[in-house]
């Protein structure tokens, strides 16, 4: 499962993983610092704000030559682009400072931040393996001629399976990006497959566009969405070449996202 629905909302579970974590801590700074009167939420946000800003500027330096002739994009954090493990660190150092600083507040901010850290790193670590353990589906679907294709025929190569609408605005404005990387990357087969439309509105969307992109199926009955648990649009599944998912990424892709992404499915 990628997504949970709560009303017409779609969550990524990476999000609900996050703020279910951000519940957790509150409450044991709650409730261990309630006899003390000291509650430590107020510095657990500030922790959380920092740990995702020192993440995303992490995500940017590592990935500048993407951010170079587009440099507004660095606070355009819809594409995902964080990487955790410095921001983690620099929160764990900032809250051991401040819980020695305030003596009163040691034990519930220490308490909160541990079971915080640890119940985002576990639930991580679980959805991690269980995504690990998902392989590319027995389905058949469309060309957009018509003819039927089996995606197991795709097997072989690293593959990047993107889900797509016309209807919808991320998808149409990550489709040139990933359109770039699938004419430069020759080892890696991109896979377009569109939920739920018919073949006149994606040709004329694809005419008028003028992308050029290759292996553009049809699935109108939105199985595969269903199939791997996303609502969401825009989808994009990673799998290596035996077929095993390697990572998933909801929402637009960036060229930097799609890059890091690239970079964990084909080693390099």
């Amino acid at each position: 499962m990628l997504t949970i629905d709560v009303g017409p909302l779609a969550l990524a579970v990476p999000h609900v993983l996050l703020l279910v974590s951000l519940l957790l801590a509150m409450l044991t700074g709650w409730w261990v610092g309630r006899r003390s009167e000291r509650n430590p939420e107020q510095q657990l946000f500030r922790l959380l704000l920092v740990a995702l800003l020192v993440a995303r500027l992490a995500f940017v330096l590592a990935y500048f030559e993407h951010f170079r002739d587009e440099p507004w994009r660095v606070i355009d954090i819809r594409d995902g682009g964080f990487i955790a493990w410095p921001g983690v660190l620099v929160a764990i150092l900032l809250g051991a400072w401040l819980a020695w600083r305030e003596g009163s507040l040691r034990k519930p901010l220490a308490s909160a931040m541990v079971v915080g850290v640890l119940s985002w790193g576990l639930g991580t670590f679980a959805l991690h393996a269980f995504e690990q353990g998902t392989r590319l589906p027995e389905m058949g679907l469309r060309d957009h001629q018509g003819q039927p294709v089996a995606l197991q025929d795709f097997v072989g190569k690293p593959l990047v399976v993107n889900l797509w609408a016309t209807w919808c605005p991320p998808c149409r404005r990550e489709m040139p990006v990933l359109a770039e990387a699938q004419r430069a990357e020759s080892d890696v087969t991109f896979l377009f497959v569109n939920q739920g439309e018919g073949e006149r509105v994606i040709a004329d969307f694809l005419d008028t566009e003028g992308l050029g992109l290759e292996n553009v199926l049809l699935d109108t009955g939105g199985r595969l969405g269903q199939y791997v648990g996303s609502t969401a649009l825009p989808t994009t599944l990673f799998y290596n070449a035996e077929g095993r998912q390697v990572g998933s990424h909801l929402g637009e892709l960036s060229r930097a996202s799609l890059a890091r992404a690239l970079e964990r499915l084909t080693g390099h």
